[in-house]
């Protein structure tokens, strides 16, 4: 690892300055006022894989581009390991929150702040840093790299699967690293071998034509807002946390004893949401939920209105579990909640594209060991392997078109305001994501440290 190490310090000014000029693009996929700043970020990471010596394509999609990088001159011998991240981030409201500027990215002792910082940019650049400055110094790498990095993560990825069919030769791998998830704890790495699949949806609720003078209707009309709430009330028992959409539960695969006893369940606090009769890691890792992410209705502008809403809406999402089906769950969620009118109102629930299942790995795959024998390396513990709660809606697709192994690593923390006001990264982190992929490419290549 010292041979690493020092490595890294030859190239820490430059990959430092390239990760800030990286945050500065405010590459919000999700908001059609940045689309040129999505392309932008695009083309500068493009320009920046191909000074450092790698073949880059830009797959324009119907939507934001994506990114294929590769280096392949380790040989036919030697594994292909294709590596996922991506360069779109998060919107930054709300914007009076930040400390600083969000794609002013600012030094605070040793974290860098921007939104991106962590969630993917931070890690991104961590991991094509260190293949860079591996393929300078050797002039090739241990294995065989493939990298592909888009620019709709944060919107379900929606164009990229049909690129991935349409590149399903030149995908082909070894194994899949999915580099977005984060540690145990600050002091304990993980490599995680499950990340939830998603489904989200729109539900609308309709009274009348427009909003009623709540004097003269009230009492008499049916308040859309209630009857939102009505309807969503009765999808949870309020005693056991229990979803009660009838199939919702439906086709959930069980851990095996074996993977039981290789996964840390215990990486959780007592809480009080969810399923009470699963202990809490059990309720994010391996049981499916429906949330409601956002409520809107009525007047909620300055002074008072006195209406009763013609309207109302929300924003929902199931997270799911291995085998289960987000078309079926959708469908089922869809009817229950549709069924559910009240009379005076009309309820019309919206499925979105963009689904992803969940994925479960092996612990005792070639790359879930080689990563936790870097991580053990590097941090002087014994990494655990973990269940992520999350959803990266397209690694499913990407193991499949690829044939490869999938695993989820990185050294992300639960603190690093992610999605949130004055997201973080710590420049520590950042070095020890450069030496972790870079130690994993030697060890899938049989070197000793």
């Amino acid at each position: 690892m010292d041979h690493l190490k020092r490595l890294y310090e030859s190239v820490k000014e430059e990959a430092l300055n390239d990760y800030l000029k990286f945050l500065s693009f405010p590459s919000i996929s999700s908001d059609l006022n940045h689309v040129a700043d999505v392309k932008a970020c695009c083309t500068w990471l493009s320009e920046w894989l191909y000074r450092k010596g790698f073949d880059v394509e830009v797959w324009e999609t119907e939507g934001h581009p994506a990114i294929f990088a590769t280096c392949l001159k380790a040989g036919e011998e030697k594994p292909t390991l294709l590596l996922y991240g991506h360069y779109d981030v998060q919107p930054v409201d709300p914007l009076e929150e930040w400390d600083s500027p969000p794609f002013t990215p600012t030094l605070n002792g040793e974290t860098i702040v921007a939104r991106g910082a962590q969630d993917n940019k931070g890690q991104c650049f961590y991991t094509v840093s260190a293949l860079a400055a591996l393929l300078k110094e050797n002039g090739s790498l241990p294995i065989n790299i493939k990298l592909l990095v888009e620019g709709e993560e944060e919107i379900g990825s929606p164009s990229l699967p049909a690129w991935l069919e349409k590149k399903k030769k030149a995908l082909q791998a070894d194994y899949v690293a999915v580099v977005d998830v984060g540690m145990k704890d600050a002091k304990t790495p993980a490599v995680t071998l499950g990340a939830r699949g998603i489904l989200t949806m729109d539900i609308h609720v309709r009274g009348t034509e427009g909003d009623l003078h709540s004097g003269s209707h009230g009492g008499l009309a049916y308040n859309p807002i209630h009857a939102l709430i009505q309807i969503l009330d009765a999808a949870r028992d309020k005693k056991s946390g229990k979803i009660l959409i009838p199939g919702f539960y439906d086709d959930i695969r069980p851990l095996t004893p074996s993977e039981r006893s290789q996964v840390d369940l215990s990486a959780r606090e007592e809480a009080p949401g969810g399923e009470k009769e699963f202990p809490p890691a059990e309720r994010v890792g391996l049981r499916p939920t429906f949330e409601v992410n956002g409520i809107s209705g009525g007047y909620t502008g300055f002074g008072f209105k006195t209406v009763i809403p013609a309207k109302a809406s929300a924003k929902a999402s199931c997270r799911l579990v291995p085998d289960q089906d987000p078309q079926k769950v959708g469908a089922a969620v869809k009817a229950f909640l549709e069924a559910k009118a009240p009379e005076g109102v009309t309820v019309k629930v919206d499925l979105h594209p963009g689904t992803g299942k969940a994925v479960r790995a092996h612990a005792d795959s070639k790359i879930a060991q080689a990563f936790k024998q870097a991580y053990r390396e590097l941090f002087d513990v014994e990494p655990a392997f973990l269940l992520e709660g999350g959803s990266i809606p397209i690694t499913t697709k990407l193991a499949e078109a690829s044939g490869g192994e999938p695993v989820f690593v990185g050294l992300g923390l639960a603190d690093d305001r992610i999605h949130a006001p004055n997201e973080r990264f710590s420049l520590d982190r950042f070095r020890n994501g450069f030496l972790s992929i870079a130690r994993t490419l030697e060890i899938l290549n049989g070197q000793a440290s």
